[in-house]
């Protein structure tokens, strides 16, 4: 889940979870984010391309009651080439009151933060191979997100007792927003430790694995250590938590610890919650392959927004529903992430159906996994109600967070459901076997991943196409120009001379699409190769006839649309009701 979930969400309405209080508005005006704050990837700036992020200390003091953090980071990094400077990002109002180089406090002449780009020039360059420690101290209110998850920054809740509630959710604008770091999807630390300190009746659940807990008399300081953390996947998580915990035995023969703190009102929501896990471990394991992190955890913690996923402990803020199909489709979908999106990161937000294309797909091959075709059938026809198709799914050029989620200039939602109803259509073309192998290699690099044998990766969708191609041993180029590097669907013309019916593929710019199509005559289902985009078949008058019977292809269909332009004036016609009102 992103800033821009998904509003379908297979028909289930957002909102905080049962028994919580939204978070009340900032006491004072909030100062302005900078564009450069509000900005997320885009074109690695060459300094930090230089870097290797090698490990992040991060020390978090929290004081709920005046919204402050305070803050201290000690960065390390290796040179993979020669620099000068270091360049971070961090929001500027965080004031800085020190900055320290290999253990020597810097002239405050030394670095710079105008924008929220902090540019620290280093006391004596810094050779290829070379390592470089920083330690910058700062502090202050971080920005307060408005509707976590939509935008980005803290929520100051409480719960209905009135106990502090806290998180953070930053994927839009960036990890900047509370902490200094490079604000790129390729910007990972390859270890986080985290010590969160707050009052003594309150817990601090956090990324990775706990190392311990600390205490100070009034407060107590949580320590947590975490492997490879996607840069806005790190968290800050606070409130009066209890905690589930288990043990997942895994097919693969490791053991995964779960864990699920939760409000203390809702522990029954919660123990019905925690019971899902072990048939999600066991639906991702089967058909991806390991959990990533099964050395750290399997984790969730209650959220007084909706939701995201932080790595190993993802945030939920459902409410605990019941449904239709059987399963949390919020949890489902922020654990599908740990695959695609954490452990498979994309290596610039262009690719980020990557990971909701990806994501999304889980829900409907989950229901199915659970209960059969109906309820995948059910889902995908939900996602295909909310298609645009104005934009590409992917431009082929670097861009930002806000340039892919904007649903007038970039594909918005369709990274959800048109990269999910995509995978469909590849999996009906390539089959089972050649589709569950090219996840694999792209989640893990390879075909046979076990625990041990992996790291987290970054990946594109150039990459993932040519894995396509080397598993089935074809060339699909066809097949994703027209699907992600168009807009427009591909519209089947029928014409009819006797009893021959002619089909024919038209691509939004004439591409080729020679994409197989099956016909029902009668009870008959016939396949057409559709070799150079056309095929044709004998049907005679009055025969029942079904194109593509078994809903296999994504395509332009005209009453999809006359539904959604009715839809859009039942609803502008009810707003104009209301204003009169």
């Amino acid at each position: 889940m992103h800033p821009r979930l998904p509003l379908l969400a297979l028909g289930i309405t957002l909102g905080l979870a049962a028994g919580a209080r939204a978070s009340e508005p900032a006491a004072v005006e909030q100062p302005k984010l900078t564009a450069q704050t509000l900005k997320s990837g885009g074109t690695m700036p060459a300094e930090q391309a230089r870097l290797n992020f090698d490990h992040a200390d991060l020390h978090f003091t929290i004081d709920p009651a005046k919204r402050h953090l305070d803050g201290e980071a000690i960065l390390r990094f290796t040179a993979r080439e020669a620099t000068g400077v270091l360049l971070l990002d961090l929001d500027r109002n965080l004031p800085i009151r020190r900055i320290a180089v290999d253990g020597k406090t810097l002239d405050p002449s030394a670095w710079s933060n105008p924008d929220g780009r902090l540019r620290i020039r280093l006391p004596k360059p810094l050779a290829k191979g070379g390592s470089v420690s920083t330690t910058i101290a700062y502090g202050g209110q971080p920005h307060v997100a408005k509707r976590a998850p939509w935008d980005g920054g803290f929520v100051w809740s409480h719960t209905d007792d009135g106990q502090p509630w806290v998180a953070s959710a930053v994927e839009g604008e960036g990890c900047d927003l509370f902490w200094p770091c490079i604000d790129q999807p390729t910007g990972k630390p390859d270890l986080v430790d985290t010590y969160v300190t707050v009052p003594k009746a309150l817990a601090a659940p956090g990324n990775g694995v706990l190392i311990g807990i600390e205490d100070n008399g009034a407060t107590r300081t949580w320590h947590w250590r975490i492997k490879h953390p996607d840069t806005y996947a790190i968290s800050i998580n606070v409130g009066p938590f209890k905690e589930l915990k288990g043990n997942y035995a895994s097919r693969y023969g490791n053991t995964i610890p779960m864990e699920l703190w939760y409000l203390p009102a809702h522990e029954a929501g919660a123990r019905a919650l925690f019971g899902e896990f072990p048939r999600m471990l066991d639906f991702f394991e089967q058909e991806i392959g390991p959990y990533p992190f099964g050395d750290e955890k399997m984790g969730v913690v209650e959220t007084p927004h909706l939701g995201m996923e932080h790595q190993t402990l993802n945030a939920y803020g459902n409410g605990y529903p019941k449904s239709e199909y059987g399963f949390d489709w919020l949890l489902q979908h922020e654990f599908a992430h740990e695959w695609f999106g954490n452990q498979m990161t994309n290596s610039n937000w262009d690719d980020m159906w990557l990971h909701e294309g990806f994501g999304t797909y889980m829900q409907p091959l989950y229901g199915q996994y659970l209960v059969g075709d109906m309820a995948y059938f059910a889902m995908l026809h939900t996602e295909r109600l909310s298609l645009s198709n104005k934009v590409p799914v992917v431009s082929g050029q670097p861009r930002t967070e806000d340039q892919v989620y904007d649903g007038q200039t970039g594909p918005g939602l369709d990274i959800y459901y048109k990269g999910s109803l995509v995978l469909h259509t590849l999996r009906g073309l390539i089959g089972d076997d050649a589709f569950f192998d090219s996840i694999r290699r792209l989640v893990y690099g390879r075909p046979d991943p076990k625990p041990g044998n992996f790291e987290p990766r970054y990946a594109s969708t150039r990459e993932y196409i040519d894995i396509v191609n080397r598993v089935t041993g074809k060339d699909l180029k066809w097949f994703f120009d027209v699907y992600l590097y168009d807009a427009a669907l591909p519209k089947l013309e029928t014409t009819r001379h006797g009893d021959v019916l002619k089909f024919h593929w038209v691509t939004g710019h004439g591409e080729p699409f020679p994409m197989p199509l099956e016909v029902q005559v009668g009870h008959t289902v016939h396949t057409l190769p559709m070799t150079g985009g056309t095929g044709e078949l004998t049907v005679p008058a009055g025969s029942l006839l079904i194109v593509d019977p078994r809903s296999k292809v994504l395509r332009d269909m005209p009453h999809v649309e006359t539904f959604r332009a009715w839809k859009k004036e039942q609803a502008e016609s009810q707003k104009k009701a209301g204003k009169k009102d």
